[in-house]
């Protein structure tokens, strides 16, 4: 199926998936736990661990949910809104359900600043908001480019207005035109996506602006996730299309000249017909702002138990999703079971429990790589109490043999019930 039929997405979005509360938060809950927290950032991560606070307590912790926005754009199959296979209001959820089915409340606003002392959250509105527990997560924040314009030159690394511009572009682009996609050192949100959307415009391209090419300059030595697929991607299926550079840095003076298209790199200019550079990423900017990073660093340094500061001990500030600094991938499904860790070890914590000792998370995810074809990748995460770290189960790994139309199809289900699991 090229184009999601919107009464088959709507069915996916609204079915939770089957995830049974486990016996370490069926004793919390069992227990009345009681406490107030609030939540910053509405994504995959914060979206979860206010929903499942609420479902695991009985409702008998208060939490209040607190984003910029009124509702929340999905990175996950956005690149698929770059050739009209979706269109964004599919990938958009707001937070009906989580107020009225669960009862979070929302607050719409931006964090400005914490006093740790009185535990409290001050918004930008000058509202102050008071917990017992904070959990942020704000997402992904951009290292400056010298040069970069993004209302020029695009990331769309963060879905809505950006991937907007992203699609006007490639559709004003003529035929035999090049597209030049940067790709930043790991880690980044998303391992696989880069590639992904490679593929997506090297697709798209192939079929409306004959003659027009892809050129991939990757800062990693190699392709970072589903290296064979991808490889086999560019090498096979798109073949004269794709060109793939990695060890590609790009140019410290001036790396962009947004006004030109040009991409100043250790191994050249590229210029560009349509320029989409994906910048250096780090924690968002609430988790500097308060000195949740170590020096020198880009990611919030975190007991991977309870996902609590290990800067600030006995903060009880817990940072969840892309802006933690574990081994766990940077992704929305790896986000929704960090979450489940940490409401889990909140829930502990106010029934006076300590948290589980062996918490393990699961990265899963699909890749388009055609209009009709996709890919996927799986991978397990267990604690390891000698090094106190989230590692990775050697022998979970698993990549898709082959893009099928079959795992196009699975994608949709998958991100369905991932959808429906986080915001409904």
């Amino acid at each position: 199926m090229n184009m999601l039929s919107r009464r088959h997405f709507l069915k996916l979005m609204g079915a939770t998936a089957a995830v049974a509360a486990s016996p370490t938060a069926l004793r919390a809950q069992t227990a009345s736990a009681t406490g107030r927290v609030v939540v910053v950032g509405g994504g995959f991560a914060g979206a979860t661990i206010a929903k499942y606070l609420r479902h695991w307590s009985g409702g008998n912790v208060a939490v209040t949910l607190v984003d910029a926005n009124l509702a929340h754009v999905s990175c996950i199959l956005s690149n698929l809104a770059l050739n009209s296979s979706m269109s964004l209001s599919q990938i958009t959820f707001n937070y009906e359900a989580l107020k009225q089915k669960y009862g979070v409340n929302f607050v719409q606003g931006r964090a400005a600043g914490i006093d740790n002392d009185k535990q409290q959250l001050k918004l930008d509105s000058g509202i102050l908001l008071d917990y017992e527990r904070l959990i942020l997560a704000p997402g992904i924040d951009f290292a400056a480019i010298p040069g970069l314009d993004s209302s020029l030159v695009p990331h769309a690394w963060q879905a809505g207005p950006q991937t907007t511009l992203l699609k006007q572009q490639l559709a004003a682009m003529p035929s035999r035109g090049t597209f030049v996609l940067t790709i930043p050192k790991a880690p980044y949100r998303c391992p696989p996506g880069p590639y992904e959307r490679a593929c997506v415009v090297a697709d798209y391209l192939k079929r409306k602006k004959p003659g027009s090419n892809v050129i991939v300059l990757d800062a990693n030595p190699k392709i970072m996730a589903e290296e064979h697929t991808f490889t086999t991607a560019f090498n096979q299926t798109y073949a004269g299309i794709i060109e793939y550079h990695p060890n590609v840095l790009l140019d410290e003076v001036e790396v962009v000249s947004s006004t030109k298209r040009i991409a100043r790199t250790s191994q050249g200019n590229f210029p560009a017909h349509v320029l989409n550079v994906i910048p250096p990423q780090k924690a968002g900017k609430i988790v500097f702002d308060v000195g949740l990073v170590p020096s020198g660093q880009n990611w919030a340094s975190v007991n991977p138990l309870t996902y609590e500061s290990t800067l600030i001990p006995g903060s009880k500030i817990h940072i969840i999703g892309d802006s933690q600094g574990t081994s766990q991938p940077k992704s929305g499904h790896i986000a929704n079971a960090e979450a489940k860790v940490c409401a889990d070890a909140i829930l502990r914590a106010f029934a006076g429990e300590e948290p589980d000792p062996a918490p393990v998370t699961n990265s899963a995810c699909y890749s388009p790589i055609t209009a009709k074809t996709a890919s996927w990748l799986t991978a397990v995460f267990a604690y390891n109490p000698n090094t106190g770290a989230m590692e990775a189960v050697p022998e979970s790994f698993g990549e898709a043999p082959a893009a099928t139309e079959e795992n196009y199809e699975k994608m949709f289900d998958w991100a369905g019930n991932l959808f429906g699991d986080t915001f409904a």
